[in-house]
This record gives C-alpha cells, sequence and structure tokens, in this order.
C-alpha cells in the first residue's frame, strides 16, 4: 500500500484470534482472498498474551477445532493454553491467512454510492502510529467479545497499596504464598484464579453476588451432547440432578442456583455455567472464603463490602469480564450488537455486505459454523461477478 493511498481488499476480517482465523480459512478455501488487521502483534492474543498459565479448555478438543483442521488423536482430551495457542499459530499458516499485525481499527464505514466499507487503522508497530486506509466489499467484525477488559468504579481503589490486577493479567499465583487476596467475580476465570492462589498458598477470598451454576466437564460435555437429541428443558433436568449428586445443595456454601436449569440460563441471559476443576472443593472446606456481597469502597488496604463486613487484603484480582469495544470504531450496523457484545440475531449476516463472526455467544465451535455460513455467502455473492474472486489483497 503507498503512502496515503487507499488498500483494496474483496473481504477484510478485523481480529485474527479463532473467529477471524477461521473466517479467512474458510474463505480461502473457496478462492477469496481476505486480509485480516490484528490489533496485537501475534495472532490468537487472547490465549497467548491474556489467559493464566493453568487454563485449559473446558470443551474437548472435538468441540474446540476450527473448521477443516482437527486435533490430533494424540493431542489432549482438554487441551491446555499454550497447545491451543500454538494450534492457532499452525491453523494460520496452514490456510496462508494474510494477517497484518499491529492493526488498530479506528472507524469502518459503508460508503452507499461506491458499495463499499471504507476502513481506517493505525499501524501501532511505527512511531506515532502511521494511519491506513483500506476499502472492501465485504467486512467481517471477528474481535469476540473479549477485547476490552472491565474494571468497575471503586471509591478509594486508587489509594489500595497492593497490587491491584484484573484476570487478564493474571498468570499464576506465584509471589501470592501467605498473603489475603481478593478475587472480584465468581465466573469461570474468576473461580479458576482462586483455586489457583489457594493451591498456591494464598488467603483466598472471592465475591460471589450472582446467581450461579456449577458443573463438571463431563457433565456440561454430556449436556452438549444430549442437546442434539433433547429439548433444552430436559436435558436441564437431567444435567441438575447430576450436579445435585455431584456438588449437594451448593447453596450452603454461599453458591445459590438460578430458578431455572444451566442451558435454559445461557440462551435467556447468555452467561455461562462455571465448570468446576476443584474450587468448590475448597470452598466447603473454607480455604477459599465466599463473600456475597459487593465491594463499596477501599481504604488503604482495608475493603468494606455492602453487607458492612470490612478486610485487609494484600492484593485485588478483577475477574470482572470484558465489554466489547466494536461500536467504538463500527458506524455503520453496530446496532445488531447488545451491550453484552452478544449478537442479537441468530445469523451473522446484517446489511451491506456486513458480518460477524463468533458473538453468537457458542463459543468456539460456533465461531466455526460462523466462518462456514460467512465464506459461502460470500463466494455465492461474489459468483455472480465473474473474476471478483481472483487474485490477493495488496500487501
Amino acid at each position: 500500500m503507498s503512502n496515503g493511498g487507499v488498500a483494496p481488499a474483496e473481504v477484510i476480517v478485523v481480529g485474527a484470534g479463532p473467529s477471524g482465523l477461521a473466517v479467512s480459512a474458510c474463505l480461502s478455501l473457496r478462492g477469496v482472498p481476505s486480509l485480516v488487521l490484528e490489533r496485537d502483534d501475534c495472532v490468537g492474543s487472547l490465549w497467548r498474551k491474556r489467559a493464566y498459565d493453568r487454563l485449559t479448555l473446558h470443551l474437548p478438543k472435538q468441540a474446540s477445532a476450527l473448521p477443516h483442521a482437527p486435533h490430533p488423536a494424540a493431542a489432549p482430551a482438554y487441551l491446555p493454553r499454550d497447545d491451543f495457542a500454538r494450534y492457532l499459530d499452525g491453523y494460520a499458516a496452514r490456510f496462508g491467512v494474510r494477517a497484518r499485525l499491529c492493526r488498530e481499527v479506528r472507524a469502518a464505514r459503508y460508503d452507499a454510492a461506491r458499495r463499499r466499507w471504507d476502513v481506517e487503522a493505525v499501524d501501532l508497530g511505527t512511531a506515532g502510529g502511521a494511519a491506513e486506509r483500506y476499502a472492501a466489499r465485504f467486512l467481517v467484525v471477528a474481535t469476540g467479545t473479549y477485547d476490552e477488559k472491565f474494571v468497575p468504579e471503586v471509591p478509594g481503589l486508587e489509594g489500595f497499596p497492593g497490587k491491584v490486577m484484573h484476570a487478564s493479567e493474571y498468570r499464576s499465583a506465584v509471589g501470592m504464598k501467605g498473603k489475603s487476596v481478593l478475587v472480584v467475580g465468581c465466573g469461570n476465570s474468576g473461580m479458576e484464579i482462586a483455586l489457583d492462589l489457594a493451591e498456591g498458598g494464598a488467603i483466598t477470598s472471592i465475591v460471589v453476588r450472582s446467581e450461579l451454576h456449577i458443573l463438571t466437564k463431563r457433565i456440561l460435555n454430556l449436556g452438549v451432547t444430549l442437546g442434539f437429541y433433547l429439548p433444552i428443558w430436559m436435558i436441564d433436568k437431567v444435567v441438575l440432578l447430576l450436579c445435585y449428586l455431584v456438588f449437594g445443595d451448593t447453596s450452603k456454601h454461599g453458591l445459590r442456583r438460578p430458578a431455572i436449569g444451566p442451558f435454559a440460563w445461557k440462551q435467556q441471559t447468555s452467561t455461562l455455567p462455571v465448570i468446576d476443576v476443584g474450587t468448590y472443593k475448597k470452598i466447603k472446606s473454607g480455604e477459599i472464603q465466599v463473600v456475597p456481597a459487593a465491594m463499596t469502597s477501599v481504604h488503604g488496604n482495608v475493603v468494606e463490602f455492602a453487607d458492612g463486613r470490612r478486610h485487609p487484603f494484600d492484593a485485588i484480582v478483577f475477574a470482572t469480564g470484558y465489554r466489547s469495544g466494536i461500536k467504538r470504531w463500527l458506524q455503520d450496523g453496530c446496532e445488531l450488537i447488545g451491550d453484552d457484545g452478544i449478537l442479537k440475531q441468530r445469523s451473522p449476516k446484517a446489511e451491506n455486505g456486513l458480518y460477524y463472526a463468533g458473538l453468537s455467544g457458542r463459543g468456539i465451535f460456533g465461531s466455526g459454523m460462523d466462518a462456514e455460513f460467512i465464506a459461502g455467502d460470500i463466494s455465492k455473492q461474489l459468483q455472480t461477478v465473474p473474476g471478483q474472486a481472483q487474485g490477493n489483497p495488496e500487501h
């Protein structure tokens, strides 16, 4: 691309995580070139840079493979973080994904007169961030729901003398032995980080304000399998019975279940169940203390909670999730994205050549389904204009 010029591309994909890689690969297999713009300096940066060391995928490898690239038989049943990161690297190389790294998209708007998407980005790898412009007939948003970390505003937090971090910055319990650590957030990351801290010798507490479903990996996978044959209400009955046999009444230990089952709960609220990898046992034994109230303020190293209790801590880990940054740069079509970053409709197809990949809340498997649909739909449209699906985007 010449300085100040516009780089043409048939398809621009924003984001080089699993969803973006899958879309690019599926397009390539149909002879459609694409250009992937990635903010970070590597593909799959969530897995390489923003995941704790002990992370292992909760779904078996059969459900965590991208299109046209199953995991080998010798791979672990549940892939560790580093194995999955290497898988993504290999996937990008295998399908010739053309990714421009360190490109942060600042704006994308549709030009109806030209029937093209105009995309403005900056090269974060250059001093001052050199501006770049792209134009494409199709735009695929594949930035995921984990693109911007969220930390709530808590009065006095800025004066806390200990370490404060988001879950995306947590790696391990090294250096935490004997220290009092508060984990804020009871999703999968929060629960597993609390376990890691407790096993590492930290005096661990976790804030659990919300109702949640806690399952084992095997129960979850059974429920997913039953989903091919049974209605959700029936799956939930089976799953809840198994959960009671395994965990008993979790409310006795501060973990209240919702009134509806985990699969219906996921469908209605987009909230994932917590996959227990040992945390519940630590909670039952008292090695992890459950705090059933929100943080209200911080006074020095003392945290005050909504129920009036106060407690000193040496460190705080906010496992409070992420917020989607799509609406910050996408200027047309973003009304289809909910406040939780999840697509409001079932189809990944919007208007004017805009698509969303991996925003359905269906995980890696759903990303693959989106990619196949998007690639097929784009390929079909290009077939109506001879020659448009040939060649490679300019580099």
